[in-house]
């Protein structure tokens, strides 16, 4: 949906930072179409931060230059209210590097619209099938404490698709259409900055791509670190027992 507001996401969320490496990361799902390109905002170090509902996107960036600048969260809703008239219907998350993580949901969002705070992550959502789907996607994140961030998101982002995900105003369930993966390290290069555009399944086919890409990152890392002793790829794929159907 567009308005003037600007597009409208059916959106369920998880923010998180991983206490043991540091990792910031966001898993987005949505019936929305390309919702990476909307609403992830993620600086190494600093934070991630998820614009969403009537989303506009330069918020996300303001939030980002805000906590830049030393705000507490708290302190960086305050300011985008100042300036956003419309600020009761967004959804504005926010994890810091610190895993302090805090939200905004919006008394004009569209229900079920809210939030679940819990250890170094936020669970959001709006237009969702119940408060249920944020409290799946949440237990899932904290239960998997002991895999990769990336892992946990998606596990999170597929408890909540299972627990019932978006609905209409009518209560007709909306299959998620676009979902988007982005984990940093300490690096400005993303570990994962996955997107599914456009595709009427598309938490199973994150979780496919993710399938396909996680077991190159050892690669990737070697060939940035010691090119003269990295294979090509091909070869290298070969040897781990990578090697695609053509």
């Amino acid at each position: 949906m567009q308005s003037k507001l600007g597009p409208y996401l059916h959106t369920f969320t998880i923010l998180g930072r991983c206490a043991a490496t540091g990792q910031l990361g966001i898993g987005i799902a949505t019936y929305s179409l390309a919702v990476g390109a909307y609403c992830p905002v993620l600086k190494p170090g600093l934070g991630v931060i998820a614009s969403q509902a009537y989303a506009k996107a330069s918020l996300g960036i303001l939030a980002m230059q805000l906590l830049e600048q030393g705000n507490a969260p708290e302190r960086i809703f305050k300011k985008i209210a100042e300036q956003d008239q419309y600020f009761s219907y967004r959804q504005i998350g926010i994890v810091d590097h610190k895993g302090v993580a805090e939200c905004h949901t919006g008394t004009e969002t569209r229900p079920w619209a809210g939030h679940l705070l819990g250890d170094g992550h936020v669970a959001m959502g709006n237009s969702l099938a119940g408060e249920h789907v944020v409290e799946a996607i949440s237990r899932a994140f904290s239960e998997a404490a002991n895999e990769s961030l990336d892992e946990r998101l998606l596990r999170g982002l597929e408890s909540g698709r299972d627990a019932g995900g978006q609905q209409n105003a009518e209560g007709k369930h909306l299959t998620e259409r676009s979902a988007a993966l982005v984990v940093h390290g300490q690096d400005e290069v993303p570990l994962f900055d996955l997107r599914v555009d456009a595709h009427m399944t598309a938490v199973e086919e994150l979780r496919r791509i993710h399938g396909m890409v996680a077991p190159y990152i050892e690669y990737i890392k070697l060939r940035s670190e010691d090119p003269p002793n990295t294979p090509s790829q091909d070869v290298w794929a070969k040897e781990h027992g990578l090697v695609w159907e053509e």
